[in-house]
Parts: C-alpha cells; sequence; structure tokens
C-alpha cells in the first residue's frame, strides 16, 4: 500500500479529445493518497483514496521543468471536478512533500498527451563501465564527442540521455532494474556485475533480448526497488546510428528511438542541439521483448548457468 505526501499542485481543466487545456493555477495544500493495495507502486488507472476525503485517479507521470533548471518526473491525477462535457477533467500535477510549487515551472498549456503513462525504460545504472578507446569509463563521465568503442569500430557520442525514476509510481517489475551478476552472459561476461533497467536491449547469440526477458532469479535477478530509494538516476549512449557497445564487458545496444527521447530528464538539450531528426534504422537483429520471445537456444544455457 504505496502512500504519496502531497505539498501542493498545479490545476488544469484538460479536454482529452483535442488536448486543450486551461491552467488553473497552483495551490499550497499538504495531503496523502494511497492505492489501498497491496502492492508497492502505483498503476495507470488506480483510484487514490486521499485523506481530505475526495477520490483520484492515477494518470501517469509528466516531465516538468525546474526552476534552478533540469526536470522532474511528476505525478498526474484526476481531479475530482465535474463538467458538463464528459471528455473535459480536471487534471492535477501533484508536487512531493519537501519541495513547493514555486520549484517548478509549470507548462501552459499542458500537453496531456506527452504524458508518460508506461513505465518503459532502456538505459545503464550509474557507474556502468563502457569501452571507449582509452579504456573503461564510467557512463555518466561520457559527455557528446567521446569516442566508445563499437562492434564498428570506435564511433563519438551523440547524446547522453539521463532518467531520474521515481520509485512510487508505475508498474513496479518495469521500475525494477535488473542485475547481471559477473559471468551470468557467458565466462567473465560482464566482467563485474551490470546493472540495467527491464528494457535494455542486451545482445545474447544473436538476439537483442530485454533485461527483464532474462531474468532467471539466480545470476540474473531484479533490484528491489527498497534498495534504490525514492528515486534514482539512469543513463543512455546515443550515436549517430544504433550500435552495439561494451558495458562491463557484455554486449548491449545504444539508444534507438523506439522509446521517446521526451523521457529523458535532459531532452531540451537534445532538441536545442539537433532539432527534429529522421528516425534512426534498428539493427538487423531479432528482438525479444519477453521471456516467451527469447529462443531456447538462448535461454537454455542461461537456465544452466543458475543451477
Amino acid at each position: 500500500m504505496p502512500t504519496y505526501d502531497i505539498s501542493g499542485y498545479a490545476l488544469y481543466q484538460v479536454d482529452t479529445s483535442n488536448n486543450n487545456s486551461l491552467f488553473q493555477g497552483t495551490t499550497v495544500q499538504n495531503f496523502t493518497f494511497n492505492d489501498f493495495e497491496g502492492d508497492s507502486t502505483y498503476e495507470i488507472g488506480d483510484v487514490l483514496g486521499v485523506v481530505s476525503g475526495n477520490n483520484l485517479n492515477y494518470l501517469g507521470n509528466m516531465s516538468v521543468p525546474l526552476v534552478g533548471g533540469g526536470s522532474m518526473e511528476l505525478a498526474l491525477v484526476q481531479g475530482a471536478g465535474t463538467f458538463v462535457d464528459p471528455n473535459v477533467i480536471e487534471v492535477l500535477i501533484v508536487v512531493p512533500s519537501g519541495m513547493s510549487v514555486t520549484d517548478f515551472i509549470f507548462p501552459n498549456p499542458i500537453d496531456y498527451s506527452a504524458r508518460e503513462t508506461d513505465a518503459f525504460l532502456t538505459c545503464f545504472a550509474a557507474g556502468s563501465q563502457i569501452s571507449t578507446p582509452e579504456g573503461e569509463r564510467a557512463i555518466e563521465t561520457l559527455r557528446i564527442g567521446d569516442l566508445i568503442e563499437t562492434a564498428n569500430g570506435a564511433v563519438p557520442v551523440k547524446w547522453i540521455g539521463r532518467q531520474t525514476v521515481s520509485t512510487r509510481f508505475g508498474p513496479a517489475e518495469r521500475l525494477m532494474p535488473v542485475r547481471f551478476a559477473a559471468g551470468a552472459l557467458g565466462p567473465n561476461v560482464p566482467h563485474t556485475d551490470l546493472t540495467v533497467t527491464a528494457d535494455h536491449g542486451m545482445l545474447v547469440e544473436g538476439v537483442i533480448c530485454h533485461a527483464g526477458a532474462l531474468v532467471n532469479g539466480v545470476t540474473i535477478t531484479r533490484v528491489p526497488l527498497a534498495e534504490m530509494g525514492e528515486s534514482y538516476t539512469v543513463y543512455h549512449i546515443e550515436t549517430e546510428e544504433h550500435e552495439i557497445i561494451l558495458a562491463n564487458g557484455a554486449p548491449a545496444e545504444t539508444f534507438i528511438d523506439n522509446v521517446s527521447r521526451r523521457v529523458f530528464d535532459n531532452y531540451a538539450e537534445f532538441e536545442a542541439l539537433y532539432g527534429d531528426v529522421p528516425e534512426m534504422e534498428e539493427l538487423p537483429y531479432p528482438r525479444a521483448m519477453s521471456a516467451r520471445q527469447v529462443p531456447a537456444y538462448v535461454l537454455e544455457p542461461l537456465r544452466v548457468g543458475s543451477a
């Protein structure tokens, strides 16, 4: 039963049929809501009970700029206001306790359609060691223009996406990172424990497998959210082309734009540098997004290795 303490919120009226919205202003109000369920996170559509008496529906998350720079994922909930037009709803962007509504630059109008309703994360944890011509470097130390090793030789980093993940909202399993123990994918692969998000693609026996699809409970495990705290930061590398790189010695994919760059906290940086860009071409490997899509010849050695 997760609980979430609120210090205030921004209020909007949104017409969901055409994405038009009307900003109503901000309110400072301390309250708490929860979903009265047995799990530890919120899922889209959860009915949230509020201490003040009204029930709200959890709608997803939205990236909101901070006054001091950067951005933060905040929860959207459907308010208690009722309207003659059934398409018009009241939407609150809620601010967590410990922060103030004055810390944020709330969008006006709100792009309701851009809310993140799926915890689709494709990143490396901080500390992941990326192979470069000069040796390995922690991913968070890489910068645009730095050379990294790929299956096609050394190429420059085009952009480093950074995402702050709140563990308070979203499907718990999708928010749990996946940890590959040293040697989980083969001898010395990875050479040390590697942690990535559940939907990050790892190249295993010629198949790009999402990390969550490879979990075997022993050498490849989900990291409990309690271990990650209330939030954690992950990073992704974009190169000009979709590439395979080495992270802690394990082959993994670079960014591919079947995930929106808007999920990253520093998306504005990419937009300022590059604007609209053509769609990327994915590498010619089959992709397995769930365990049932992973070929038996890929899974079987992992099971044997975990015995």
